[in-house]
């Protein structure tokens, strides 16, 4: 009889945050400057794409989601630099014996622009998940006036993850 568990797994993730005043703009672990000076709202530093990419990680393997391992409501986690509760995903993922084979991500709003800063994102992302620059895609678009991000309501997030068992 083979081995029926599967090798590779695939997990999706998404989140989408409130733009308010008096926040800072971090997505994918870099301060940005939005045109109207406002940051997303939340109980860590609100990094919308390192958020959904923690979630397509957690799917993958069935562990639920960020909320499970850094719920809004315990104080311990206000205000936490999301790249480092990232880390702590990625340990978790090790320890249940899988790699990261790659991760890739859209996203999405109107402002500010994001190209000029992905590569940076994406060195960041890259540290934080433990794998080489090549195995991070991240890139971003605009919503086209529609929706809550077309409206600069708030900017979303979408992301998938590929794991591999060790």
């Amino acid at each position: 009889m083979t081995d029926s568990k599967p090798k590779l797994r695939i997990g999706n993730g998404y989140d989408i945050h409130r733009l308010v005043k008096g926040r800072k703009l971090i997505i994918g672990g870099v301060l940005l400057q939005h045109p109207d000076g406002v940051g997303l709202e939340g109980h860590s530093d609100a990094d919308v794409l390192v958020h959904s990419i923690m979630d397509a990680l957690l799917g993958a393997l069935a562990l639920g989601d960020i909320g499970k391992y850094f719920p809004p409501d315990d104080p311990q986690w206000r205000d936490s630099d999301s790249l480092k509760l990232l880390e702590k995903v990625v340990s978790l993922i090790k320890k249940q014996g899988w790699r990261i084979v790659n991760v890739d991500a859209v996203i999405v709003a109107e402002q500010p622009k994001l190209k000029p800063h992905i590569d940076l994102m994406r060195k960041k992302l890259a540290v934080s998940l433990d794998v080489a620059i090549e195995a991070v895609g991240v890139k971003a678009t605009t919503n086209e006036r529609l929706g809550p991000e077309g409206r600069e309501e708030g900017i979303s997030s979408q992301a998938v993850a590929l794991l591999e068992q060790l």
